[in-house]
């Protein structure tokens, strides 16, 4: 016959819930860390797909995988990153994160001329830019292990055609949901670019 148990049944109880809250608080912690993490959107750097305010959702396995595999992320993939040296060298936080969209992979030609943007002497449909570029860019050739990313107000953000390249270590991950507002709340549908690249 076992003896009875000299711990209370309540103070037994309160345990087991203080170490499955903390078992629960720390896969969390690494979910955040190695997964998926939440984001805002500070700026309107880029409108019309995301507007101030919208919180989202960075899934960060990919780009290490990509990077892993010595490949690269798609023309196309809306990016959250750290800032490259240029901007910290100017000031930015070196913990900030930025987001714009990846519009050449390493080895791609770009240029901006007549408002709209060319990749490899084609230009680009893109129907996530709602106005022309009042700005030209004069050709470039995207180093390896660079992207190329813009925002989609492109009048108005602060991105690769000013700084330059951005180094593929320094992305964080790819925004793929958005959770606020409520009604906006589903998958970033991105549109597929027109000429299928």
């Amino acid at each position: 016959m076992t003896p009875p148990s000299t711990t209370p049944p309540a103070q037994e109880s309160s345990k087991g819930f203080w170490r499955n809250l903390i078992i629960w608080a720390l896969l969390a912690l690494l979910l955040r860390w190695v997964v998926v993490e939440p984001r805002w959107i500070p700026s309107g750097s880029m409108l019309p797909t995301l507007q101030l305010q919208d919180r989202i959702l960075v899934e960060k396995i990919r780009p290490r995988l990509t990077r892993r595999l010595h490949r690269h992320l798609q023309r196309g993939d809306v990016v959250v990153f750290a800032p490259p040296q240029q901007l910290v060298a100017a000031g930015y936080d070196p913990n900030a994160a930025l987001i714009k969209r990846v519009v050449g992979l390493p080895g791609d030609q770009l240029m901006v001329e007549n408002g709209v943007l060319r990749r490899n002497g084609e230009q680009i449909k893109e129907p996530w830019i709602s106005e022309a570029m009042d700005y030209a860019m004069a050709p470039i050739q995207v180093p390896e292990d660079q992207l190329w990313v813009m925002g989609d107000n492109r009048n108005a953000s602060l991105d690769s055609h000013l700084w330059g390249p951005l180094p593929e270590r320094n992305v964080i991950g790819t925004a793929i949901w958005r959770y606020w507002p409520l009604q906006q709340f589903g998958p970033l549908r991105i549109p597929a670019p027109a000429d299928g690249s």
